[in-house]
């Protein structure tokens, strides 16, 4: 069987730039997953720390993906106006 690599987004793809962060929270979700299972299952050798470096990496991408949603909420909302 050949693996044939995806095919890159087009740069006129009506995808919204939150759905492309979404889409992106999802993919290092799911790597979170897999790293935390592998992990889980592995003998304790060197191999270990490696994967615990690249959960840690995984989870500190997930918070800036969390961030620039938000960001991208705040933005996007109409500004409220208070009385005082």
């Amino acid at each position: 069987m050949l693996n044939v690599p995806d095919p890159p987004p087009s740069t006129e793809s009506p995808h919204l730039l939150e759905d492309t962060l979404v889409q992106a929270t999802e993919y290092v979700m799911c790597a979170l997953a897999v790293a935390h299972q592998s992990f889980n299952h592995l003998p304790k050798s060197p191999a270990t720390l490696v994967m615990l470096t690249m959960m840690h990496e995984l989870d500190a991408t997930r918070t800036l993906l969390e961030s620039a949603l938000a960001q991208l909420h705040m933005s996007t909302r109409p500004p409220s106006y208070t009385l005082h």
